[in-house]
């Protein structure tokens, strides 16, 4: 009986082979008709079946022996074992110190590294770069690298310096380019928006482009509240998977007193890129509302009663405390039309922006700018002082236009940009729906910042 089905199954597969070889397509089909009938009663069986939460559970417990830890550690090799450390450098590090904070004990590497050059040129004297040593189980130097980024070319230098025998380390300096990655953050605002930005560890440079983007809607110097929220999705360029420094903001929100307020970074094929809000519109502006990152306002576009003069009088620009040496920036492209000494501004720079506009920087402790000089929207041009007639350290900015003064903050509200081409608006949507979600994972990396 055995042999009968035996020799039936093999001529049922021949047949099978024959139909499969002569009308696939006839095969498939019933096979996929099969397929479907077969899940079809299954789900219709399953769908009758008892709950699973009512079937019985059975816990089975098993005593488990553990292999023994000795002939393991037996087993390890710990002379090939590398200890790794990173640190950061300090300006007043010797190569003596650098090691030991770096856990290594090594006088050989210790005195080649006094002598070597491109070591005492890259790195003694040099606070803020990223150092990571490699030693051996006896703490003794196998390999030192350091990063730093001085340009802003998107590459990065590398020390390198390996022992290739008993007393003997060779040393060199590699470039690298700079790898984009990208990263998030979210605070809410209690008492400053840079000390939430640090609770979140979002960099400075990241909340600075934040309140570039925002200038012409959000007044960030007088209309802050607790319980602003932001959240930001930015480029950090990294070398070998450390940050060197902070990139493009990509997307962010900023909620100022429930008012959410969102941008984007966008560039059409062939065009010049800016930031968008989520629906389309242009936030560039012709003008930056303020000619610093951020300070506060110490005397706006209003009477005042003077501090010299001791009456009330028509305060034409806007005063912007900070600490002597602060950069000062100009607010739109120009031409440098005046950089000196000029009466109770003491130390002055003024730019003209085109035929009607021109704005005037006071009181600056130095000048970095010359007449005739072009500049660009955002670029330095100073350092806030004490100059001329003023009795504390700050910036005093005017707007004039046609030699009638304006208040700045009404003029960096103007928008002049061209909108998007219909041609655009496309991927536009696309980028704007990921950009979305993004921001919205942001929001839940949220850590809220403490009063100070």
């Amino acid at each position: 009986m055995n042999y009968g089905l035996k020799a039936a199954g093999e001529q049922l597969l021949t047949r099978a082979v024959h139909a499969l070889a002569h009308h696939p397509k006839h095969v498939t089909a019933l096979i996929a008709a099969l397929m479907l009938g077969a899940g079809g009663g299954a789900f219709a069986v399953a769908s009758l079946g008892p709950d699973p939460a009512n079937l019985p559970v059975h816990q089975v417990l098993e005593a488990v022996q553990p292999l023994p830890l000795k002939p393991q550690a037996d087993g390890l090799d710990i002379r090939n074992l590398k200890l790794f450390r990173s640190e950061i450098t300090r300006s007043t590090d010797s190569a003596e110190s650098l090691l030991a904070r770096l856990g290594v004990d090594d006088a050989q590497a210790a005195a080649f590294l006094r002598k070597d050059a491109t070591f005492r040129a890259q790195m003694l004297g040099r606070a803020g770069r990223i150092v990571t040593a490699e030693a051996s189980t006896e703490h003794a130097l196998e390999k030192l690298s350091a990063r730093w980024a001085p340009d802003e070319d998107g590459s990065f230098k590398r020390l390198v310096i390996e022992r290739t025998g008993p007393a003997a380390f060779t040393s060199r300096v590699e470039t690298a380019p700079l790898v984009a990655a990208t990263r998030m953050g979210s605070a809410i605002v209690r008492s400053s928006l840079f000390s939430a930005a640090d609770e979140a560890r979002i960099p400075d440079a990241v909340v600075s482009q934040v309140i570039q983007i925002f200038s012409g809607d959000i007044d960030f110097h007088r209309a802050l509240h607790s319980g602003d929220r932001l959240s930001v999705v930015y480029e950090a360029l990294e070398a070998d998977g450390e940050p060197m420094r902070v990139g493009r903001i990509l997307s962010v929100e900023f909620v100022n007193k429930g008012q959410p307020h969102q941008a984007m970074w966008y560039q059409e094929p062939g065009g010049k890129g800016g930031y968008y809000s989520l629906d389309g519109k242009s936030l560039e502006t012709s003008y930056l509302a303020s000619p610093m990152e951020f300070s506060r306002v110490t005397s706006g576009f209003a009477m005042r009663f003077h501090p010299i003069l001791h009456r009330w009088k028509a305060h034409l620009g806007t005063d912007y405390g900070a600490a002597i040496g602060t950069p000062v920036r100009t607010v739109g492209d120009g031409v440098v039309v005046f950089a000196g000494e000029q009466n109770g501004f003491g130390n002055v720079v003024i730019v003209r922006h085109n035929n009607t506009d021109e704005t005037v920087y006071a009181h600056l402790s130095r000048i970095q700018v010359r007449p005739g000089q072009s500049v660009n929207q955002g670029q330095n041009i100073g350092a806030v002082g004490m100059t001329g007639w003023a009795t504390g350290p700050h910036l005093h900015f005017e707007f004039r236009v046609n030699g009638v003064h304006r208040d700045p903050l009404e003029i960096a509200r103007h928008n002049d940009a061209m909108p998007l081409s219909a041609a655009a608006r496309p991927a536009f949507e696309r980028l704007a729906n990921s950009m979305r979600s993004q921001l919205a994972a942001a929001s839940s990396t949220r850590v809220i910042a403490s009063a100070d």
